[in-house]
């Protein structure tokens, strides 16, 4: 199956807006998408403000040279099952991932991404190494942090990790606001529980009144 226009368009489109919300800067980060069996990724050193079409890579063509991250998007779409994955160097992510070894829940829609964000141990770009250490922080999580590096944050559609990669940049710039101001008060355990139980009975974050006795805050 050969991917349609429309998704090599998609993919585009996504690292545009991850550098229009100031999650990359030039080629720092990447994008990848599976439509059947087949995945695109965006090029090698492309400008992500500027990614057009022409700029995604349909991986075995034998066109154009795919982000040196590749092993660790199909790494992550194999074990996950996403459709979707993105790579940033969001600043608030990458200066949390150079201090903490997980991200821990302060707020209750960190829940939305699983939980406390794990930080993957350091390992050189586009080894096989950080694509193990990546995968291993990404069990049950939505996204994850890699140390000295960025973030990961994967969907079932590419609106879907964009929006968990802003998700988790709003969190690490509120930890580091927290810890300006004290030590952070977090979520217990059993308040976190008791988020997931509120969200799934409310149907937090649905926009259909038919699965939502409530709206989201």
């Amino acid at each position: 199956m050969t991917p349609a226009p429309e998704s090599y368009a998609a993919v585009a489109a996504a690292a545009r807006r991850l550098a229009d919300e100031g999650l990359v800067v030039g080629s720092a980060g990447n994008v990848s998408l599976r439509v059947g069996a087949a995945v695109l990724v965006t090029a090698s050193g492309v400008d992500l403000s500027t990614c057009g079409a022409d700029d995604v890579v349909l991986l075995g063509s034998g066109r154009g040279r795919p982000t040196s991250e590749v092993d660790l998007h199909l790494g992550v779409q194999a074990d996950t099952g996403a459709t979707a994955v993105v790579h940033t160097h969001a600043p608030y992510s990458t200066a949390v991932a150079c201090v903490l070894d997980e991200l821990p829940v302060l707020h209750y829609q960190q829940m939305l991404l699983g939980g406390a964000v794990r930080v993957a141990p350091y390992a050189t770009f586009g080894t096989p190494e950080l694509a193990a250490h990546v995968r291993a922080a990404l069990a049950g999580r939505s996204a994850a942090l890699m140390a000295n590096h960025g973030s990961v944050a994967v969907g079932a559609t590419l609106d879907e990790a964009v929006e968990r990669a802003l998700l988790l940049e709003w969190l690490a710039a509120l930890h580091h606001r927290v810890a300006v101001l004290g030590a952070p008060r977090l979520l217990t355990a059993t308040q976190q529980h008791d988020v997931v139980v509120a969200a799934l009975t409310r149907g937090y974050g649905r926009t259909d009144p038919s699965t939502s006795t409530g709206g989201a805050e």
